[in-house]
């Protein structure tokens, strides 16, 4: 993914507040990439997917990686986390699951459907750049 221009990362989440910290991460852990923002789980499907509106995949690429809240409305991020790691040209594209909760069966849940990463809100970008660095995504500072 580095050296190829800026990877693009889709971000799955429902709160306008959330998109702007993970933006914020994103920025100040200074990893340039193209930030896709769909509105709930059944949208990143779509996405992911090729359907509807994201059929162009010169204009809506798979992405280098996914960050999915927990409780979306339509469809939960453990249910696109799940769908993610049973289709075939996804199942090794990491997803980063972000949620408010910290309880230990919500992660638990999340590690054993294949998630690459947890982080409980709010994230910092030191959280960001670390979860960046052990996917390769952003070169060691």
């Amino acid at each position: 993914m580095k050296g190829i221009g800026k990877p693009l990362v889709l971000l799955a989440e429902d709160t306008p507040a959330a998109v702007v910290l993970v933006e914020r991460a994103l920025r100040k852990a200074n990893f340039q990439c193209d930030l896709r923002v769909v509105g709930d789980g059944r949208e990143a499907l779509l996405y992911l997917n090729g359907e509807d509106l994201y059929s162009d995949r010169e204009r809506h690429p798979l992405p280098a990686l996914l960050i999915t809240n927990v409780r979306m409305p339509r469809l939960s991020g453990f249910e696109l986390l799940g769908w993610v790691r049973r289709h075939p040209q996804l199942k090794t594209l990491p997803v980063v699951v972000i949620s408010s909760s910290d309880i230990d069966a919500d992660s638990s849940q999340a590690y054993a459907l294949g998630a690459s990463s947890y982080l409980v809100k709010p994230i910092s970008s030191e959280m960001m750049a670390e979860v960046l660095r052990s996917l390769d995504l952003l070169d060691a500072v």
